[in-house]
């Protein structure tokens, strides 16, 4: 799914690390250095959000969110703000603003791509990286472990929710969100 998803977005304009594709389970991609952010769209309350902020879950939220969490595992990922990561060194300002304006872009053609398919992107987790020049580049993944994903007819959830909420179907969620993206 990553693979596919960067192609499209790569036409859209967002560069991402994808080279080629050499089999279903390898991937030649850029080296890159990822920026230790942890960038997230939100466009429907859901999740550690819904929880946060007191705000049920399924509400549509006025605008798209985005937020940044500092890639730690240690420290358990902590929700940071600009301020935080240009006085930690994480990222400078320019480097958060080309973040900030291909993660919008992302969310602008997702939203709309996946309503063609009948499916609500809920939120999303996405990862940047630096080449060897400096420039920002997609980087990892995007899949329905990273993504909300819900029916928009049922609202059934089609991602990690299924796993993390124990609801059982995490396979069967995973193989309808492919079966869409392939048009079958």
């Amino acid at each position: 799914m990553t693979n596919f998803m960067f192609k499209m977005l790569e036409k859209e304009g967002v560069p991402t690390h994808l080279v080629e594709e050499i089999s279903d389970r390898e991937t030649i991609v850029k080296k890159v250095s990822i920026v230790p952010l942890e960038v997230i769209i939100r466009n429907v309350a859901a999740g550690s959000f819904s929880k946060r902020m007191g705000v049920e879950e399924g509400k549509q939220l006025l605008c798209p969110i985005l937020e940044f969490s500092y890639k730690n595992d240690d420290l358990g990922d902590p929700f940071i703000n600009d301020y935080y990561a240009l006085a930690l060194g994480i990222a400078t300002q320019e480097e958060i603003d080309t973040i900030a304006k291909y993660a919008f872009k992302v969310n602008e053609f997702m939203v709309k791509f996946f309503k063609g398919l009948n499916i609500d992107l809920i939120d999303f987790k996405i990862e940047f990286g630096k080449t060897a020049d400096g420039t920002i580049i997609l980087a990892d993944e995007i899949s329905p472990d990273t993504c909300r994903f819900w029916d928009s007819t049922t609202h059934e959830k089609l991602d990690k929710d299924r796993f993390r909420r124990d609801m059982g179907g995490v396979e069967e969620a995973y193989q309808e969100i492919m079966k869409r993206l392939m048009g079958e």
